[in-house]
C-alpha cells in the first residue's frame, strides 16, 4: 500500500501561449533596473515565425529537415549533445521534476537580450510540478515528443481555464499532501481533463513554493493539463533560496510586472474571468488518505478504520473487495527474521515514501523524519512486514497488494509503526513504548511550528548551490561509457532489451488514407478508470505470460526477466506485455481478474496477446470498448504502441485522459467517445458483436470532433464523436500515425 496584476492572469496565460498577435512589450511607468535597459521585448508572433523558419531555434544552426544531410548534421551537433549528456549525467541527485524546480527553471528567459516567459513540455506526466514556480509546463506522450524532436510542432485545442480560489490557512498538523488529495478529489469531481487550472486568492500567500509544487505535480491525477500558480513574492523568495542571483530575480520581477503577469497580493485584486470556478478554504482541509485504488477517492483520517471495513464488505469495485464475513478475521502466521509474525486483512505490507510529488517538498519529508525521531525516542519499532506517492492504481506498486493508499510521508511512517490500516488513531495506541506505556498518534505527530523550525534551519541556499555546482561534471560511470561514432544505430539481433521496431516496415511515400473499420471484433470490454498501468504494466514479468515464453525461448532465465519497464526498448516483449496486468478486469471474463480475454469466433479463453495474434493472422480488425477515464495514469507511450502492434484499430470509450488520447492518435488508432449519457451497457453492447465504423474515405471529408455512426452485426447502431481534435491530428491519421507523417515530410523536404 502507499503509505501505500490588473488583467486576468488566466487570459494573459492563454494569450502568451496561443495568441499570435500578443506583443509582450516592456512598458512601465516605473523605471526599470539597469540590467533590463538593454533587453528587447519578445513578440509571440515573431516567435511563431522563427519556429517556422528553415532552421529551428533548438537546432543550433543544423538543418534537420533534409534527410540527405542528416548524418553529417548529427555529427555536427554532437558537441551540443555531449554538453547535454554532461548536464544530465548526475540527475540521480534528485528527481528530474525537482531539478526542473530548483535548477533548470528560468521563469523568464534571457536569450541575447530578448526576454520571454519560460515554458516546458516534458515526457513525464509530472512535468507539471514546474507550474508551481509560475512556469507554464505539462507532460506529453513519448510518441508526440519523438515527433517534436524531428521538428514537428505540437497542436492542441485552446483549453478552458478553471479558476481555483484559495483562502485561509492550513491548520496545524495538516500537510501539503492532505491539501493536494483534497484538491485532487474536488477537481476530479468538477471535471478538468484537457483544461488548465489556475490557483489564486489570498490563501496563496500561506502556501510555500514547495506546497504549490506538490499541488501542481498532481495535475495528472486530477486530470488537468496543468495546475498553474502565477509568480508572486513567494516565487521570488524561492528563486533566491535555490541559488538564483539577485540580479536574475530582479530581472524576472521587473519583466513580469511590466507585462502584468506578476501577482502582488499587497495590491487590490480585480476579479478574474475563468471558464468555471472552484473555491477552498484551507482551514477546512483535514488529515486524509486516498484509496484503496484511485488517487481521488479521499478518506478523512478519522474515518479510515470505518472506511476500511466498508471496503472489505462492499462488492468488488473501486471501493470494495467483497471479502466474505467469515474470512475477514483470517490470520496468517509466519516467521520473519526468526521472529513470529502475522498478517491479516489491513496489514501494512509495503510502506514507502516515493515519487516526486512528496520527495521534493522539504516540509513533509522532514515531518516524516520528526515522526520517526519521536517514535525512536519512545522505543517504537516498525512492524515485521512492512507508500507515499501519487498513484495507487491496483497492481501498480506490487501485483499482489490489492489495497493501496496514498498518504503524506509522516502518515506513511505512522502507519508503518502501527502495522495496519485497521486502526483509529484518535482512540487506539500505535504501539507500546520502552517504558511499557501505550504510545498514541498525538505523541509522535509534530506540529506545523516544529516542522517549520527544522525546515528553516536545514533548507538553506548553500545546500542548493553545493548540489548543483558540480551537476555539469558528470560521474565516472557515465563518463566512461563507450559511445559508437556511427550516425546510425547498429541493431543487435540477439539483444532481448533493444529490438528494431516495425513501425516503418513496408511504409510507402503515399499515405494509407483514413481507413475505416469493418466487421471488427472486440478484443477487450472494460469498465471505468482503465489506467496505462493496466494497458502496459511496467512491473515484473509473470512466469507464465507470453513475454516470459518469448524470453525463455531466447535463453533468458526467469531470474533475468527483469521488468517490462526495463525492456521497453524491445517491441516483441512490450507487445506481449500489452494488457498483461494481472489485475485487469475484462467484462468478457465474468468477474475473473487477469490478462486474458475471449476469442469471440471460437469462444476460447486466451492471453490477450495470443487472441490478438489469432485475429491478426485471420486478417480481422479489433477494437476495445471502455468506460470513463480510459488511459489515466502515467504518460506511457507503450499503452498506445502496444495496442497498435496487437492490431487494435479503434477504442470506443466514455472519455479519455488527455495524454493517452493523444498517444492513440499518434499511433493511428481511432479514439471515439460515446455520446453523453451513453456507454456500452446502456446501448446493450456485450462486446460479442462485430463493429463497423463508418468513416469517409477522404481525409478532407473528416472534421475534428465530428460524429460518426458505428454499426454492429446484431443490428444495433449508435453515434460516436471522433476524438481527432485538430486538423493536424487528422493529418497524422491520414498517414497512419505521427511518426510516418513526420518521416514522409522529412523525405519530401
Amino acid at each position: 500500500m502507499y503509505k501505500t496584476a490588473s488583467s486576468s492572469a488566466s487570459a494573459l496565460l492563454r494569450a502568451r501561449l496561443f495568441h499570435s498577435s500578443l506583443r509582450t512589450t516592456l512598458t512601465s511607468s516605473s523605471p526599470l533596473p539597469s540590467s533590463l535597459v538593454n533587453h528587447r521585448s519578445f513578440s509571440f508572433s515573431s516567435a511563431v515565425r522563427s519556429l517556422r523558419c528553415s532552421v529551428p531555434w533548438w537546432s543550433h544552426g543544423v538543418d534537420w529537415r533534409s534527410p540527405v544531410r542528416l548524418r553529417a548534421q548529427i555529427r555536427a551537433v554532437a558537441p551540443v549533445i555531449k554538453q547535454l549528456e554532461r548536464k544530465f549525467a548526475t540527475m540521480g541527485i534528485v528527481t528530474i521534476s525537482g531539478v526542473n524546480l530548483e535548477y533548470l527553471g528560468r521563469v523568464v528567459f534571457n536569450t541575447d537580450g530578448v526576454l520571454y516567459p519560460d515554458s516546458v513540455v516534458g515526457t513525464d506526466s509530472h512535468t507539471t510540478m514546474i507550474d508551481g514556480l509560475g512556469v507554464a509546463g505539462w507532460g506529453v506522450g513519448g510518441i508526440e515528443a519523438e515527433a517534436a524532436m524531428l521538428g514537428q510542432p505540437m497542436s492542441m485545442v485552446l483549453p478552458g481555464v478553471v479558476g481555483f480560489k484559495l483562502s485561509g490557512k492550513l491548520c496545524s498538523g495538516v500537510t501539503a499532501t492532505d491539501l493536494v488529495l483534497t484538491v485532487t478529489q474536488m477537481l476530479r469531481k468538477h471535471g478538468v481533463v484537457g483544461k488548465f487550472v489556475e490557483f489564486y486568492g489570498n490563501g496563496m500567500g500561506e502556501l510555500s513554493l514547495a506546497d504549490r509544487a506538490t499541488i501542481a505535480n498532481m495535475s495528472p491525477e486530477y486530470g488537468a493539463t496543468m495546475g498553474f500558480f502565477p509568480v508572486d513574492h513567494v516565487t521570488l523568495q524561492y528563486l533566491k533560496l535555490t541559488g538564483r542571483s539577485d540580479e536574475t530575480v530582479a530581472m524576472i520581477e521587473a519583466y513580469l510586472r511590466a507585462n502584468k503577469m506578476f501577482v502582488d497580493y499587497n495590491e487590490p485584486q480585480q476579479d478574474r474571468v475563468y471558464s468555471s470556478y472552484l473555491e477552498l478554504n484551507l482551514e477546512d482541509v483535514e488529515p486524509c488518505v486516498s484509496g484503496p485504488k484511485r488517487p481521488h477517492d479521499r478518506v478523512p483520517l478519522k474515518e479510515m478504520k470505518v472506511d476500511w471495513h466498508s471496503c472489505l464488505n462492499n462488492k468488488v469495485g473501486f471501493k470494495g473487495f467483497a471479502i466474505p464475513k467469515e474470512e475477514q478475521d483470517k490470520v496468517a502466521k509466519f516467521s520473519f527474521h526468526g521472529q513470529p509474525a502475522e498478517l491479516k486483512h489491513g496489514s501494512v505490507v509495503i510502506a514507502a515514501i516515493t515519487s516526486c510529488t512528496n520527495t521534493s517538498n522539504p516540509s513533509v519529508m522532514l515531518g516524516a523524519a520528526l515522526v520517526a525521531k519521536k517514535a525512536c525516542e519512545l522505543g517504537l519499532k516498525v512492524r515485521p512486514a512492512v507508500l507515499s506517492g501519487n498513484r495507487n492504481f491496483e497492481g501498480r506498486v506490487h501485483p499482489l497488494t490489492r489495497a493501496n493508499y496514498l498518504a503524506s510521508p509522516p502518515l506513511v511512517v505512522a502507519y508503518a509503526l502501527a502495522g495496519t490500516v485497521d486502526i483509529d488513531f484518535d482512540k487506539e495506541p500505535i504501539g507500546t513504548g520502552k517504558d511499557g506505556k501505550s504510545v498514541y498518534f498525538k505523541d509522535i505527530w509534530p506540529s506545523t511550528e516544529e516542522i517549520a523550525e527544522v525546515v528553516q534551519a536545514s533548507v538553506l541556499p548553500d545546500m542548493f548551490k553545493r548540489t548543483y555546482e558540480a551537476i555539469t561534471s558528470g560521474n565516472p560511470m557515465w563518463n566512461q561509457l563507450s559511445v559508437p561514432s556511427e550516425s546510425l544505430y547498429s541493431w543487435d539481433p540477439n539483444s532481448t532489451y533493444i529490438h528494431e521496431p516495425p513501425y516503418f516496415k513496408n511504409m510507402t511515400m503515399d499515405p494509407p488514407g483514413p481507413n475505416g473499420v469493418k466487421d471488427a471484433y472486440c478484443l477487450l470490454n472494460f469498465g471505468d478508470s482503465i489506467t496505462t498501468d493496466h494497458i502496459s504494466p511496467a512491473g515484473s514479468i509473470h512466469k507464465d505470460s507470453p513475454a516470459a515464453k518469448y524470453l525463455l525461448e531466447r535463453g533468458v532465465e526467469h531470474k533475468d526477466f527483469n521488468s517490462y519497464g526495463s525492456r521497453r526498448g524491445n517491441d516483441e516483449v512490450m507487445a506481449r506485455g500489452t494488457f498483461a496486468n494481472i489485475r485487469l478486469v475484462n467484462k468478457f471474463l465474468s468477474g475473473e481478474v487477469g490478462p486474458k480475454t475471449i476469442h469471440i469466433p471460437t469462444g476460447e479463453k486466451l492471453y490477450v496477446f495470443d487472441a490478438a495474434m489469432r485475429y491478426k493472422a485471420a486478417g480481422q480488425d479489433t477494437i476495445v470498448l471502455a468506460g470513463a477515464e480510459y488511459g489515466s495514469g502515467s504518460s506511457r507511450d507503450w499503452a498506445a504502441k502496444g495496442p497498435m502492434l496487437l492490431g487494435v484499430k479503434a477504442v470506443i470509450a466514455k472519455s479519455f485522459e488527455r495524454i493517452h488520447r493523444s498517444n492513440l492518435v499518434g499511433m493511428g488508432i481511432i479514439p471515439l467517445c460515446f455520446k453523453h449519457g451513453e456507454d456500452a451497457d446502456s446501448l446493450g453492447l456485450t462486446g460479442h458483436e462485430r463493429y463497423t465504423i463508418d468513416l469517409p474515405s477522404k481525409i478532407t471529408d473528416i472534421k475534428p470532433g465530428q460524429d460518426v455512426t458505428v454499426t454492429t452485426d446484431s443490428g444495433k447502431s449508435f453515434i460516436c464523436t471522433v476524438r481527432f481534435d485538430t486538423e493536424v491530428e487528422l493529418a497524422y491519421f491520414n498517414n497512419g500515425g505521427i511518426l510516418p507523417y513526420v518521416i514522409r515530410n522529412l523525405i519530401k523536404q
